[in-house]
Protein backbone atom coordinates (compact mmCIF):
# COMPACT_ATOMS: atom_id res chain seq x y z
CA UNK A 1 0.00 0.00 0.00
CA UNK A 2 1.34 3.46 -0.90
CA UNK A 3 2.14 6.06 1.73
CA UNK A 4 -0.75 8.24 0.53
CA UNK A 5 -3.20 5.35 0.77
CA UNK A 6 -2.01 4.53 4.30
CA UNK A 7 -2.54 8.13 5.37
CA UNK A 8 -6.03 8.10 3.87
CA UNK A 9 -6.89 4.79 5.56
CA UNK A 10 -5.71 6.11 8.92
CA UNK A 11 -7.73 9.30 8.43
CA UNK A 12 -10.89 7.39 7.56
CA UNK A 13 -10.44 5.03 10.52
CA UNK A 14 -9.91 7.95 12.90
CA UNK A 15 -13.03 9.72 11.63
CA UNK A 16 -15.18 6.63 11.97
CA UNK A 17 -13.85 5.70 15.39
CA UNK A 18 -14.53 9.25 16.56
CA UNK A 19 -18.12 8.71 15.49
CA UNK A 20 -18.28 5.47 17.50
CA UNK A 21 -17.80 3.17 14.52
CA UNK A 22 -14.95 0.78 13.84
CA UNK A 23 -15.27 0.48 10.05
CA UNK A 24 -13.95 2.67 7.30
CA UNK A 25 -16.71 2.51 4.71
CA UNK A 26 -19.55 4.90 4.01
CA UNK A 27 -20.96 4.18 7.43
CA UNK A 28 -24.11 6.24 7.82
CA UNK A 29 -27.14 4.84 9.63
CA UNK A 30 -30.30 6.23 11.25
CA UNK A 31 -33.45 4.46 12.42
CA UNK A 32 -36.81 5.44 11.00
CA UNK A 33 -38.89 7.91 13.00
CA UNK A 34 -41.56 5.23 13.44
CA UNK A 35 -39.01 3.10 15.30
CA UNK A 36 -38.50 5.95 17.76
CA UNK A 37 -42.23 6.18 18.53
CA UNK A 38 -42.94 5.34 22.17
CA UNK A 39 -46.30 7.02 22.77
CA UNK A 40 -49.70 7.66 21.25
CA UNK A 41 -49.36 11.32 22.12
CA UNK A 42 -47.84 13.77 19.64
CA UNK A 43 -45.06 16.15 20.47
CA UNK A 44 -47.48 19.06 20.09
CA UNK A 45 -50.93 19.21 21.68
CA UNK A 46 -53.59 21.11 19.76
CA UNK A 47 -57.21 21.64 20.81
CA UNK A 48 -59.85 19.62 19.01
CA UNK A 49 -61.56 21.80 16.40
CA UNK A 50 -65.26 22.30 17.04
CA UNK A 51 -68.03 23.10 14.65
CA UNK A 52 -65.93 22.47 11.54
CA UNK A 53 -67.38 20.29 8.79
CA UNK A 54 -65.06 18.07 6.74
CA UNK A 55 -64.60 19.31 3.19
CA UNK A 56 -63.08 16.12 1.82
CA UNK A 57 -66.32 14.15 1.54
CA UNK A 58 -64.64 11.25 3.32
CA UNK A 59 -64.82 9.89 6.88
CA UNK A 60 -62.61 11.59 9.43
CA UNK A 61 -59.21 9.99 9.95
CA UNK A 62 -58.14 8.91 13.40
CA UNK A 63 -54.53 9.69 12.55
CA UNK A 64 -52.66 11.32 9.69
CA UNK A 65 -50.04 8.57 9.80
CA UNK A 66 -47.13 10.55 11.18
CA UNK A 67 -44.99 9.07 13.96
CA UNK A 68 -45.76 10.41 17.43
CA UNK A 69 -42.40 11.76 18.58
CA UNK A 70 -41.20 14.83 20.42
CA UNK A 71 -39.67 17.92 18.87
CA UNK A 72 -36.10 17.05 20.00
CA UNK A 73 -36.44 13.61 18.44
CA UNK A 74 -37.54 15.14 15.14
CA UNK A 75 -34.78 17.75 15.13
CA UNK A 76 -32.04 15.27 16.05
CA UNK A 77 -33.29 12.76 13.48
CA UNK A 78 -33.10 15.13 10.56
CA UNK A 79 -29.90 16.84 11.69
CA UNK A 80 -28.22 13.43 11.90
CA UNK A 81 -29.53 12.52 8.46
CA UNK A 82 -28.19 15.79 7.08
CA UNK A 83 -24.70 15.04 8.40
CA UNK A 84 -24.64 11.30 7.70
CA UNK A 85 -25.69 11.46 4.08
CA UNK A 86 -22.61 11.35 1.86
CA UNK A 87 -22.32 14.57 -0.10
CA UNK A 88 -19.92 16.75 -2.05
CA UNK A 89 -19.07 18.43 1.26
CA UNK A 90 -17.92 15.07 2.68
CA UNK A 91 -15.59 14.08 -0.11
CA UNK A 92 -14.85 13.44 -3.77
CA UNK A 93 -18.00 12.79 -5.80
CA UNK A 94 -16.93 11.45 -9.24
CA UNK A 95 -20.42 11.05 -10.73
CA UNK A 96 -20.08 11.27 -14.51
CA UNK A 97 -22.85 13.23 -16.30
CA UNK A 98 -24.12 14.59 -12.98
CA UNK A 99 -21.62 17.41 -12.30
CA UNK A 100 -21.41 17.21 -8.52
CA UNK A 101 -19.16 20.17 -7.87
CA UNK A 102 -18.61 22.36 -4.83
CA UNK A 103 -21.34 24.89 -4.10
CA UNK A 104 -19.73 28.21 -3.07
CA UNK A 105 -21.19 29.41 0.21
CA UNK A 106 -21.39 32.94 -1.20
CA UNK A 107 -24.25 31.74 -3.40
CA UNK A 108 -26.12 30.43 -0.39
CA UNK A 109 -25.63 33.73 1.41
CA UNK A 110 -27.08 35.63 -1.54
CA UNK A 111 -30.09 33.33 -1.78
CA UNK A 112 -30.82 33.94 1.90
CA UNK A 113 -30.93 37.73 1.65
CA UNK A 114 -34.32 38.84 3.06
CA UNK A 115 -35.25 40.60 -0.18
CA UNK A 116 -34.92 37.31 -2.01
CA UNK A 117 -35.76 34.67 0.59
CA UNK A 118 -38.87 36.32 2.04
CA UNK A 119 -40.80 37.32 -1.07
CA UNK A 120 -43.86 35.59 -2.49
CA UNK A 121 -44.59 34.86 -6.17
CA UNK A 122 -48.04 36.47 -5.91
CA UNK A 123 -46.72 39.84 -4.74
CA UNK A 124 -47.41 42.83 -7.01
CA UNK A 125 -44.66 43.32 -9.56
CA UNK A 126 -43.80 46.77 -8.25
CA UNK A 127 -42.80 45.23 -4.90
CA UNK A 128 -40.35 42.67 -6.38
CA UNK A 129 -38.48 44.74 -8.93
CA UNK A 130 -35.13 43.55 -7.56
CA UNK A 131 -36.05 39.89 -8.03
CA UNK A 132 -37.37 40.50 -11.53
CA UNK A 133 -34.20 42.43 -12.42
CA UNK A 134 -32.11 39.51 -11.20
CA UNK A 135 -34.01 37.08 -13.44
CA UNK A 136 -33.74 39.51 -16.35
CA UNK A 137 -29.95 39.65 -15.84
CA UNK A 138 -29.81 35.85 -15.66
CA UNK A 139 -31.67 35.63 -18.97
CA UNK A 140 -29.04 37.96 -20.47
CA UNK A 141 -26.11 35.89 -19.15
CA UNK A 142 -27.60 32.65 -20.45
CA UNK A 143 -28.26 34.19 -23.85
CA UNK A 144 -24.66 35.44 -24.04
CA UNK A 145 -23.14 32.13 -22.96
CA UNK A 146 -25.18 30.02 -25.39
CA UNK A 147 -25.51 32.41 -28.34
CA UNK A 148 -29.26 31.84 -28.19
CA UNK A 149 -31.21 35.08 -27.51
CA UNK A 150 -34.57 33.69 -26.38
CA UNK A 151 -34.59 32.52 -22.74
CA UNK A 152 -37.29 31.09 -20.47
CA UNK A 153 -36.41 30.43 -16.82
CA UNK A 154 -39.50 28.56 -15.68
CA UNK A 155 -38.58 24.85 -16.25
CA UNK A 156 -37.98 23.17 -12.90
CA UNK A 157 -35.07 20.86 -13.83
CA UNK A 158 -33.28 19.19 -16.71
CA UNK A 159 -36.01 16.81 -17.88
CA UNK A 160 -38.57 19.59 -17.52
CA UNK A 161 -36.30 21.76 -19.66
CA UNK A 162 -36.18 19.00 -22.26
CA UNK A 163 -39.97 18.95 -22.29
CA UNK A 164 -40.12 22.73 -22.63
CA UNK A 165 -37.60 22.66 -25.47
CA UNK A 166 -39.36 19.94 -27.44
CA UNK A 167 -42.74 21.59 -26.87
CA UNK A 168 -41.28 24.81 -28.27
CA UNK A 169 -40.14 22.92 -31.37
CA UNK A 170 -43.54 21.27 -31.71
CA UNK A 171 -45.31 24.64 -31.33
CA UNK A 172 -43.12 26.13 -34.08
CA UNK A 173 -43.97 23.27 -36.44
CA UNK A 174 -47.67 23.64 -35.63
CA UNK A 175 -47.53 27.35 -36.41
CA UNK A 176 -45.90 26.57 -39.76
CA UNK A 177 -48.38 23.85 -40.64
CA UNK A 178 -45.75 21.10 -40.44
CA UNK A 179 -48.07 18.43 -39.08
CA UNK A 180 -46.34 15.83 -41.25
CA UNK A 181 -43.11 16.09 -39.26
CA UNK A 182 -43.52 13.25 -36.78
CA UNK A 183 -39.97 11.94 -36.24
CA UNK A 184 -37.22 12.96 -33.82
CA UNK A 185 -33.69 11.62 -34.27
CA UNK A 186 -31.87 10.51 -31.09
CA UNK A 187 -28.39 8.90 -30.81
CA UNK A 188 -28.17 5.47 -29.19
CA UNK A 189 -25.86 6.96 -26.54
CA UNK A 190 -28.33 9.65 -25.46
CA UNK A 191 -29.63 10.27 -21.96
CA UNK A 192 -32.73 8.13 -21.50
CA UNK A 193 -34.88 11.17 -20.89
CA UNK A 194 -34.28 12.36 -24.47
CA UNK A 195 -36.33 9.73 -26.33
CA UNK A 196 -38.86 9.69 -23.46
CA UNK A 197 -39.41 13.44 -23.77
CA UNK A 198 -39.83 13.29 -27.53
CA UNK A 199 -42.33 10.42 -27.15
CA UNK A 200 -44.33 12.40 -24.57
CA UNK A 201 -44.57 15.20 -27.13
CA UNK A 202 -46.10 12.74 -29.61
CA UNK A 203 -43.07 12.07 -31.78
CA UNK A 204 -41.74 8.77 -33.13
CA UNK A 205 -38.12 8.08 -32.22
CA UNK A 206 -35.58 7.13 -34.88
CA UNK A 207 -32.17 6.09 -33.56
CA UNK A 208 -28.84 7.39 -34.86
CA UNK A 209 -26.12 4.79 -34.43
CA UNK A 210 -22.84 5.97 -32.94
CA UNK A 211 -19.60 4.74 -34.44
CA UNK A 212 -16.70 2.82 -32.97
CA UNK A 213 -15.20 6.21 -32.05
CA UNK A 214 -18.09 6.91 -29.67
CA UNK A 215 -19.29 9.81 -31.80
CA UNK A 216 -21.91 10.54 -34.42
CA UNK A 217 -20.83 10.33 -38.04
CA UNK A 218 -22.26 12.21 -40.99
CA UNK A 219 -22.98 8.91 -42.73
CA UNK A 220 -24.96 7.49 -39.80
CA UNK A 221 -26.88 10.74 -39.48
CA UNK A 222 -27.79 10.72 -43.17
CA UNK A 223 -28.98 7.12 -42.86
CA UNK A 224 -31.33 8.09 -40.02
CA UNK A 225 -32.41 11.39 -41.59
CA UNK A 226 -33.43 9.87 -44.92
CA UNK A 227 -34.79 6.56 -43.58
CA UNK A 228 -38.39 7.75 -43.79
CA UNK A 229 -38.42 10.16 -46.72
CA UNK A 230 -35.72 10.91 -49.28
CA UNK A 231 -35.59 14.58 -48.30
CA UNK A 232 -35.89 14.03 -44.54
CA UNK A 233 -39.22 15.81 -44.67
CA UNK A 234 -40.75 13.74 -41.86
CA UNK A 235 -38.07 14.77 -39.34
CA UNK A 236 -39.06 17.43 -36.83
CA UNK A 237 -35.68 17.62 -35.12
CA UNK A 238 -32.90 15.81 -33.34
CA UNK A 239 -31.85 15.63 -29.69
CA UNK A 240 -28.09 15.46 -29.14
CA UNK A 241 -25.94 15.95 -26.05
CA UNK A 242 -22.66 17.70 -26.89
CA UNK A 243 -20.24 16.76 -25.41
CA UNK A 244 -21.95 13.41 -25.56
CA UNK A 245 -22.50 10.83 -22.82
CA UNK A 246 -19.20 9.15 -23.65
CA UNK A 247 -17.46 12.37 -22.63
CA UNK A 248 -16.53 13.24 -26.22
CA UNK A 249 -17.12 16.29 -28.40
CA UNK A 250 -19.11 15.61 -31.57
CA UNK A 251 -16.59 16.54 -34.25
CA UNK A 252 -19.02 16.45 -37.19
CA UNK A 253 -21.80 18.37 -35.47
CA UNK A 254 -21.75 21.40 -37.80
CA UNK A 255 -22.36 19.52 -41.09
CA UNK A 256 -24.91 17.34 -39.27
CA UNK A 257 -26.77 20.46 -38.07
CA UNK A 258 -26.63 21.96 -41.57
CA UNK A 259 -28.25 18.87 -43.10
CA UNK A 260 -30.93 18.83 -40.41
CA UNK A 261 -31.78 22.48 -41.05
CA UNK A 262 -31.93 21.88 -44.80
CA UNK A 263 -34.57 19.21 -44.09
CA UNK A 264 -36.57 21.69 -41.99
CA UNK A 265 -35.72 20.16 -38.62
CA UNK A 266 -34.58 21.80 -35.39
CA UNK A 267 -31.51 20.91 -33.33
CA UNK A 268 -32.25 20.39 -29.63
CA UNK A 269 -29.09 20.17 -27.50
CA UNK A 270 -29.21 18.53 -24.09
CA UNK A 271 -27.24 20.93 -21.88
CA UNK A 272 -26.38 18.46 -19.12
CA UNK A 273 -22.71 18.58 -20.17
CA UNK A 274 -22.44 22.34 -20.66
CA UNK A 275 -19.84 22.44 -17.87
CA UNK A 276 -17.28 21.38 -20.48
CA UNK A 277 -18.09 24.26 -22.83
CA UNK A 278 -19.21 27.20 -20.70
CA UNK A 279 -17.24 30.31 -21.63
CA UNK A 280 -15.35 28.42 -24.36
CA UNK A 281 -17.90 28.09 -27.15
CA UNK A 282 -21.49 29.17 -27.72
CA UNK A 283 -23.66 26.17 -28.73
CA UNK A 284 -25.51 28.43 -31.15
CA UNK A 285 -22.25 28.52 -33.12
CA UNK A 286 -22.50 24.82 -33.98
CA UNK A 287 -26.12 24.95 -35.06
CA UNK A 288 -28.15 24.52 -31.88
CA UNK A 289 -31.73 25.88 -32.03
CA UNK A 290 -32.91 24.92 -28.55
CA UNK A 291 -30.92 24.05 -25.45
CA UNK A 292 -31.80 23.42 -21.84
CA UNK A 293 -29.28 24.26 -19.14
CA UNK A 294 -29.00 22.60 -15.75
CA UNK A 295 -28.32 25.60 -13.52
CA UNK A 296 -27.82 23.15 -10.67
CA UNK A 297 -24.96 21.49 -12.55
CA UNK A 298 -23.09 24.13 -14.51
CA UNK A 299 -23.73 27.08 -12.24
CA UNK A 300 -23.50 25.55 -8.75
CA UNK A 301 -25.84 24.03 -6.17
CA UNK A 302 -25.22 20.31 -6.78
CA UNK A 303 -28.54 18.51 -6.93
CA UNK A 304 -27.98 15.54 -4.65
CA UNK A 305 -31.04 14.33 -2.80
CA UNK A 306 -33.44 15.13 -5.60
CA UNK A 307 -33.27 18.89 -5.80
CA UNK A 308 -33.72 21.71 -6.07
CA UNK A 309 -33.07 21.86 -9.78
CA UNK A 310 -33.54 24.44 -12.50
CA UNK A 311 -33.62 23.86 -16.26
CA UNK A 312 -34.03 27.10 -18.27
CA UNK A 313 -34.15 26.84 -22.04
CA UNK A 314 -32.44 29.06 -24.58
CA UNK A 315 -33.61 29.28 -28.19
CA UNK A 316 -32.86 31.07 -31.45
CA UNK A 317 -34.54 34.32 -32.38
CA UNK A 318 -36.78 32.37 -34.77
CA UNK A 319 -38.12 30.17 -31.98
CA UNK A 320 -38.35 32.86 -29.28
CA UNK A 321 -42.04 33.70 -30.00
CA UNK A 322 -43.02 30.09 -29.17
CA UNK A 323 -41.30 29.94 -25.75
CA UNK A 324 -43.33 29.13 -22.64
CA UNK A 325 -44.57 32.02 -20.51
CA UNK A 326 -43.86 34.03 -18.57
CA UNK A 327 -40.52 35.57 -19.49
CA UNK A 328 -39.04 38.70 -17.95
CA UNK A 329 -39.05 41.94 -19.94
CA UNK A 330 -37.85 45.47 -19.20
CA UNK A 331 -39.68 48.61 -20.34
CA UNK A 332 -38.62 52.08 -19.19
CA UNK A 333 -36.49 50.60 -16.40
CA UNK A 334 -39.47 48.63 -15.10
CA UNK A 335 -39.29 44.84 -15.00
CA UNK A 336 -42.37 42.72 -15.57
CA UNK A 337 -43.65 39.26 -16.47
CA UNK A 338 -44.83 38.87 -20.05
CA UNK A 339 -47.61 36.39 -20.85
CA UNK A 340 -49.05 34.89 -24.03
CA UNK A 341 -52.20 36.99 -24.04
CA UNK A 342 -50.16 40.11 -24.68
CA UNK A 343 -49.13 41.55 -28.03
CA UNK A 344 -45.54 40.33 -27.74
CA UNK A 345 -46.22 36.61 -27.23
CA UNK A 346 -49.43 35.53 -29.00
CA UNK A 347 -47.84 32.32 -30.37
CA UNK A 348 -46.41 31.06 -27.08
CA UNK A 349 -46.97 27.40 -26.23
CA UNK A 350 -48.41 28.64 -22.91
CA UNK A 351 -47.63 28.16 -19.24
CA UNK A 352 -45.66 25.13 -18.02
CA UNK A 353 -46.01 25.62 -14.29
CA UNK A 354 -47.64 27.79 -11.66
CA UNK A 355 -44.95 30.43 -11.28
CA UNK A 356 -41.63 31.52 -12.79
CA UNK A 357 -39.25 28.74 -11.80
CA UNK A 358 -36.90 27.95 -8.93
CA UNK A 359 -36.07 31.51 -7.91
CA UNK A 360 -33.52 30.48 -5.27
CA UNK A 361 -31.62 28.66 -8.01
CA UNK A 362 -31.73 31.79 -10.15
CA UNK A 363 -30.06 33.74 -7.35
CA UNK A 364 -27.37 31.10 -6.87
CA UNK A 365 -26.67 30.78 -10.59
CA UNK A 366 -26.32 34.53 -11.21
CA UNK A 367 -24.13 34.84 -8.11
CA UNK A 368 -21.90 32.11 -9.51
CA UNK A 369 -21.70 33.78 -12.94
CA UNK A 370 -20.98 37.26 -11.60
CA UNK A 371 -18.36 36.08 -9.11
CA UNK A 372 -16.52 34.16 -11.84
CA UNK A 373 -16.92 36.61 -14.69
CA UNK A 374 -16.47 35.66 -18.33
CA UNK A 375 -12.83 34.70 -17.86
CA UNK A 376 -13.58 32.65 -14.75
CA UNK A 377 -16.34 30.68 -16.46
CA UNK A 378 -13.93 29.91 -19.29
CA UNK A 379 -11.46 28.57 -16.73
CA UNK A 380 -14.23 26.43 -15.22
CA UNK A 381 -14.52 24.53 -18.49
CA UNK A 382 -10.77 24.35 -18.98
CA UNK A 383 -10.09 23.00 -15.50
CA UNK A 384 -12.95 20.48 -15.68
CA UNK A 385 -11.54 19.11 -18.95
CA UNK A 386 -7.99 19.14 -17.58
CA UNK A 387 -8.97 17.17 -14.46
CA UNK A 388 -10.83 14.53 -16.48
CA UNK A 389 -7.94 14.07 -18.87
CA UNK A 390 -5.51 13.82 -15.96
CA UNK A 391 -7.52 10.91 -14.52
CA UNK A 392 -7.67 9.31 -17.97
CA UNK A 393 -3.91 9.62 -18.43
CA UNK A 394 -3.22 8.06 -15.02
CA UNK A 395 -5.64 5.13 -15.33
CA UNK A 396 -5.43 4.28 -19.03
CA UNK A 397 -2.89 1.49 -18.39
CA UNK A 398 -4.89 0.03 -15.50
CA UNK A 399 -8.38 0.03 -17.09
CA UNK A 400 -9.71 -0.36 -20.59
CA UNK A 401 -10.36 2.93 -22.42
CA UNK A 402 -12.99 2.26 -25.10
CA UNK A 403 -12.35 5.35 -27.23
CA UNK A 404 -9.04 6.83 -28.33
CA UNK A 405 -7.92 10.37 -27.79
CA UNK A 406 -8.53 12.98 -25.12
CA UNK A 407 -11.92 13.33 -23.45
CA UNK A 408 -13.88 16.40 -22.43
CA UNK A 409 -15.09 16.95 -18.83
CA UNK A 410 -15.58 13.26 -18.00
CA UNK A 411 -13.54 10.19 -18.84
CA UNK A 412 -14.90 6.77 -19.70
CA UNK A 413 -13.34 3.48 -18.57
CA UNK A 414 -14.60 -0.11 -18.56
CA UNK A 415 -13.99 -3.31 -16.59
CA UNK A 416 -12.75 -5.25 -19.63
CA UNK A 417 -9.25 -5.77 -18.19
CA UNK A 418 -10.59 -6.86 -14.78
CA UNK A 419 -13.42 -9.05 -16.03
CA UNK A 420 -11.08 -11.87 -16.99
CA UNK A 421 -10.20 -12.13 -13.28
CA UNK A 422 -13.89 -12.14 -12.30
CA UNK A 423 -13.97 -8.52 -11.09
CA UNK A 424 -16.76 -6.40 -12.57
CA UNK A 425 -17.71 -2.74 -12.61
CA UNK A 426 -20.12 -3.43 -9.75
CA UNK A 427 -17.30 -4.95 -7.68
CA UNK A 428 -15.16 -1.88 -8.31
CA UNK A 429 -17.99 0.44 -7.30
CA UNK A 430 -18.65 -1.50 -4.09
CA UNK A 431 -14.95 -1.47 -3.27
CA UNK A 432 -14.92 2.31 -3.59
CA UNK A 433 -17.73 2.41 -1.01
CA UNK A 434 -15.59 0.29 1.29
CA UNK A 435 -12.70 2.70 0.82
CA UNK A 436 -14.86 5.71 1.67
CA UNK A 437 -15.55 6.99 -1.83
CA UNK A 438 -18.83 7.53 -3.59
CA UNK A 439 -18.63 5.50 -6.83
CA UNK A 440 -18.61 6.99 -10.28
CA UNK A 441 -21.55 6.52 -12.66
CA UNK A 442 -21.64 2.82 -13.61
CA UNK A 443 -23.10 0.93 -16.58
CA UNK A 444 -23.82 4.18 -18.42
CA UNK A 445 -23.72 4.98 -21.27
CA UNK A 446 -25.38 1.74 -22.26
CA UNK A 447 -23.48 1.53 -25.57
CA UNK A 448 -20.37 0.56 -23.57
CA UNK A 449 -20.22 -2.69 -21.61
CA UNK A 450 -19.13 -2.33 -17.98
CA UNK A 451 -18.92 1.44 -18.25
CA UNK A 452 -17.39 3.61 -15.52
CA UNK A 453 -17.97 7.32 -16.22
CA UNK A 454 -15.84 9.63 -14.06
CA UNK A 455 -16.39 13.39 -13.80
CA UNK A 456 -14.09 15.21 -11.37
CA UNK A 457 -15.34 18.72 -12.29
CA UNK A 458 -13.14 21.77 -11.95
CA UNK A 459 -13.53 22.07 -8.20
CA UNK A 460 -11.43 19.06 -7.15
CA UNK A 461 -7.78 19.60 -6.24
CA UNK A 462 -4.97 17.51 -7.67
CA UNK A 463 -4.42 16.11 -4.19
CA UNK A 464 -8.00 14.83 -3.95
CA UNK A 465 -7.87 13.40 -7.46
CA UNK A 466 -4.54 11.68 -6.78
CA UNK A 467 -5.99 9.92 -3.73
CA UNK A 468 -8.87 8.62 -5.83
CA UNK A 469 -6.45 7.50 -8.54
CA UNK A 470 -4.38 5.67 -5.92
CA UNK A 471 -7.37 3.63 -4.79
CA UNK A 472 -8.36 2.83 -8.39
CA UNK A 473 -4.80 1.69 -9.15
CA UNK A 474 -4.74 -0.53 -6.06
CA UNK A 475 -7.99 -2.20 -7.16
CA UNK A 476 -6.49 -2.84 -10.60
CA UNK A 477 -3.20 -4.11 -9.14
CA UNK A 478 -4.85 -6.51 -6.69
CA UNK A 479 -7.07 -7.81 -9.48
CA UNK A 480 -4.10 -8.42 -11.77
CA UNK A 481 -2.34 -10.27 -8.91
CA UNK A 482 -5.33 -12.57 -8.42
CA UNK A 483 -6.30 -11.16 -5.02
CA UNK A 484 -9.96 -10.86 -5.99
CA UNK A 485 -12.17 -12.66 -3.45
CA UNK A 486 -12.44 -9.58 -1.24
CA UNK A 487 -13.94 -7.53 -4.06
CA UNK A 488 -16.99 -9.80 -4.22
CA UNK A 489 -17.65 -9.30 -0.50
CA UNK A 490 -17.28 -5.53 -0.35
CA UNK A 491 -18.59 -3.39 1.18
CA UNK A 492 -18.10 -4.89 4.64
CA UNK A 493 -17.80 -1.75 6.81
CA UNK A 494 -21.05 -0.10 5.74
CA UNK A 495 -24.41 -0.47 7.56
CA UNK A 496 -25.72 -2.36 4.52
CA UNK A 497 -23.73 -5.05 2.79
CA UNK A 498 -23.97 -6.27 -0.81
CA UNK A 499 -27.66 -6.26 -1.76
CA UNK A 500 -29.54 -8.51 -4.13
CA UNK A 501 -30.32 -5.67 -6.51
CA UNK A 502 -32.26 -7.80 -8.99
CA UNK A 503 -34.59 -9.04 -6.24
CA UNK A 504 -34.95 -5.51 -4.85
CA UNK A 505 -35.94 -4.21 -8.29
CA UNK A 506 -38.42 -7.02 -8.98
CA UNK A 507 -39.93 -7.28 -5.51
CA UNK A 508 -39.55 -3.85 -3.91
CA UNK A 509 -40.80 -3.38 -0.35
CA UNK A 510 -42.55 -0.03 -0.52
CA UNK A 511 -44.11 0.16 2.93
CA UNK A 512 -42.37 -0.01 6.29
CA UNK A 513 -43.82 -2.58 8.67
CA UNK A 514 -42.91 -2.89 12.33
Amino acid sequence: MSAEAKVEELTMRTMNEAAGEGGRGLNYEENLLWEKERSDHPGVDLPEPEGMALRTGRPARETIGLPQVSEPQVVRHFVRLSTWNYSIDHGFFPLGSCTMKHNPRLNEKMARLPGFAHIHPLQPENTVQGALKLMYELQHWLAELTGLPGVCLSPAAGAHGELAGMMTIRRAHEAKGNGHKKVVLVPDSAHGTNPATAAICGYTIRTIKTSETGRLTLEAFKEALYAGQDDGGDVAGMMVTNPNTCGLFEREIIPIADLLHEAGGYFYCDGANFNALVGKIRPGAFGVDVMHINLHKTFSTPHGGGGPGSGPICVTEELAPYLPVPTITCENDTYRLQYEDEAGRPESLGRLRGFVGQFGMHVRALSYMMSHGADGLKQVAEDAVLNANYILSQLKDDYHVPYEGPCMHECLLTDKMQKDQGVTTLDIAKTLCERGYHPMTVYFPLVVNGAMLIEPTETESKDAIDRFITVMKEIAADTAAGDTDKFHAYPESTPRRRLDEVLAARQPVLNWKE
